[in-house]
């Protein structure tokens, strides 16, 4: 497989935005996932693979802030930050964790309104959730609630925006749509994207960059230009060939314990 040159400027011929420089990151004293590197930059989409249990939630977590690297340098705009999720939230760094993140006893507006945007403009990107304004938000279906999530990021205008499973349990309309509104984030904004994905085909196909993890590792990398069946070889070979089980085993719980932190 062809391996694409990652450590320069994204599509945008921008630098990266984002980096993790050889992080290694876990819980406790426990490392997940290991000598991790990868950056994202504006106007790109850039994937993350891997089976469950790799890695993938405990990555984006340790880039987003949430969980402190044990080692290695994460870095924003250039420079080494230590800083919280909560603090680089406010110079555009976003956050959408797995799972349907909506305060279910408000309304759909409420939940608009507490985000950092403009619910106006949360509706331009998603006119259909305008009917749904006055529903409360634990009402409404996986695939509306979703919306209304990305909805309330996109509208805050993000820098960078890192999205955790985004399609999980939803209909492939619905994913569609979801992931046309991120396209064109990146294209229409220049917002960096970082993307954790089990759908690696569908992933693939608006996805300029990848990388797979197994075991806690970076494993394989690639660009558009690497085929999906490409792409499919290293997922499958990452999953059967050289790798620890008992790693994947404990990244399983780790990022298992990841998805309830937010």
């Amino acid at each position: 497989m062809r391996r694409a040159d990652l450590s320069g400027s994204g599509v945008s011929g921008q630098s990266p935005i984002l980096e993790a420089d050889d992080i290694t990151a876990g819980y406790g004293d426990l490392p997940a996932v290991r000598r991790v590197s990868l950056t994202i930059s504006p106007g790109e989409v850039v994937a993350l693979f891997g089976s469950n249990g790799a890695g993938k939630s405990t990555t984006m977590l340790a880039l987003a802030g949430v969980l402190p690297c044990m080692q290695g340098r994460r870095l924003w705009r250039g420079s080494p930050t230590t800083a919280s999720l909560s603090r680089l939230a406010r110079d555009g760094l976003l956050l959408v964790p797995e799972g349907r993140s909506v305060i279910t006893r408000l309304s759909a507006l409420d939940n608009l309104r507490i985000g950092r945007g403009n619910p106006d403009k949360a509706l331009r990107l998603f006119p259909e959730l305008r009917s749904l304004l006055g529903r409360p938000a634990g009402l409404l279906s996986g695939g509306e609630q979703q919306m209304l999530v990305l909805a309330r990021a996109l509208a805050g205008n993000p820098r960078a925006l890192l999205v955790d499973e985004l399609s999980l349990g939803l209909a492939p309309l619905v994913v569609e749509r979801l992931f046309a509104a991120l396209r064109r984030a990146a294209d229409d904004d220049g917002v960096a994207v970082l993307l954790v994905e089990q759908q690696a085909r569908r992933a693939l196909a608006m996805a300029d960059r990848w990388y797979l993890l197994a075991g806690g590792e970076v494993v394989d990398r690639g660009d558009k230009t690497a085929a999906a069946d490409a792409l499919e070889v290293a997922y499958l070979a990452s999953m059967t060939g050289g790798r620890n089980g008992q790693a994947d085993r404990m990244n399983h719980r780790a990022d298992s314990f990841a998805a309830h932190q937010d």
